[in-house]
């Protein structure tokens, strides 16, 4: 496999290894691997019930995290081929890239977040890392996926300085202002591409964008003009699908190109010498890169600040302060097993290692699950207050 890959590309015999040492696969490459790990581990699945934009019971049609996920591997897998990356290095990426997401989307990490202020904060990328790290455990020779060095620093796509510091190798492009390789570039850019795009779908189908506010995004206007004028008298759910998968493949096209261009200017020959450079190889032309990004604009606009989308986020906002807030206080609301973790962390990081743990265990949690805790506590509390009156 690794002869028909570009020489800048990330090559299986040349990674830089694993945290733990471990025998090379018999039947696989190490970033196959990598995939598989991610495949079969537990906070892949539960991905499957985790917001995107519109919180999972609402409809069985819009997008979850795993979804998500899927579609971002997809394009990445497309680009890769095209520009001899390495294909499975960059799947892997791509769906390893959301683990560490909490329940709620967006408004679910804010709300982490300020929970965590004065322990440290929470930042969900950094979790993806955490969670890979650390976090799962299904192996018993150690904790966490043990991924090659290649898969974790993809999955760490920012990461502040003061973090960077503890992070050891994975950190150090942070502190040196350098790059990851181009599988890793690549998987961040079609994170992007994805949401902007199958946000659009969402958006239409729950009523809350329409096609005529639509068109004043340049892109939409553009490929759903064409569309129209060539299939005038198909339905309008199937204009917007054609519209969305040629925005799609006109990201994905100057994608190729314009990164191919950069490449060559470059005269990389190395994945080292790709990480050594100040700035990323894989980007968007500047035009184009201003069309996707007046999508974005809209969709903040038009659709997240949305005052339906807001009334459901701030509810699981608070849903999540409170479930913080009730196991930060009473840990033994939590399972057997995380009461033990919080014993184990408070006694070596007193209560910003409680916090940690508490942090780790919420952001887990499915949409559902965190509504049916939040349904226990409460219950159990209104319990407690009538024991009490008595």
């Amino acid at each position: 496999m690794s002869d028909s890959l570009a020489p800048y590309a990330a090559i299986d015999e040349r990674s830089r290894g694993r945290r733990f040492p471990e025998p090379p696969p018999r039947f696989r490459s190490e970033f196959q691997r990598d995939r598989d790990r991610i495949i079969h581990s537990n906070a892949f699945r539960r991905l499957v019930y985790k917001t995107q934009v519109f919180v999972n019971h609402e409809g069985d049609l819009y997008r979850t995290r795993i979804t998500h996920s899927l579609e971002v591997a997809q394009i990445g897998r497309t680009v890769a081929r095209a520009l001899n990356l390495n294909e499975t290095l960059t799947e892997a990426i791509c769906l390893a890239h959301d683990l560490g997401h909490t329940p709620f989307g967006h408004a679910g990490q804010d709300a982490l977040n300020e929970c965590m202020r004065e322990f440290g904060g929470f930042e969900h990328n950094l979790q993806s890392l955490r969670v890979v790290d650390e976090l799962e455990e299904r192996y018993a020779d150690f904790s966490g996926l043990n991924l090659t060095f290649e898969c974790r620093e993809g999955v760490l796509k920012h990461c502040s300085a003061q973090n960077a510091r503890l992070l050891g190798d994975v950190g150090e492009r942070f502190l040196n202002r350098t790059q990851p390789g181009l599988e890793a570039q690549l998987a961040n850019l079609a994170d992007a591409i994805a949401y902007n795009n199958h946000d659009v779908d969402d958006g239409v189908r729950a009523g809350l964008l329409n096609v005529e506010e639509l068109r004043q995004v340049g892109v939409f206007e553009r490929c759903y003009s064409a569309v129209i004028a060539k299939y005038p008298a198909v339905p309008a759910r199937r204009q917007l699908y054609e519209t969305i998968r040629r925005m799609v493949d006109y990201l994905v096209s100057d994608l190729i190109v314009h990164a191919e261009r950069n490449i060559n200017q470059a005269k990389v020959d190395s994945i080292d010498a790709v990480r050594q450079l100040a700035h990323p190889l894989i980007s968007l032309s500047d035009a184009v890169l201003e069309e996707h990004q007046e999508l974005k604009r809209f969709l903040r606009s038009k659709l997240y600040n949305h005052p339906k989308v807001r009334e459901v986020m701030d509810e699981a906002r608070a849903t999540l302060r409170k479930l913080f807030e009730a196991y930060l206080n009473d840990p033994t609301r939590l399972p057997a097993e995380h009461q033990l973790l919080v014993s184990r962390a408070e006694a070596d990081g007193g209560m910003r290692a409680r916090a940690r743990v508490v942090a780790d265990y919420v952001a887990g949690m499915t949409d559902r699950f965190a509504f049916q805790e939040r349904e226990r506590i409460w219950s159990m509390s209104s319990k407690d207050t009538n024991t009490s009156s008595l």
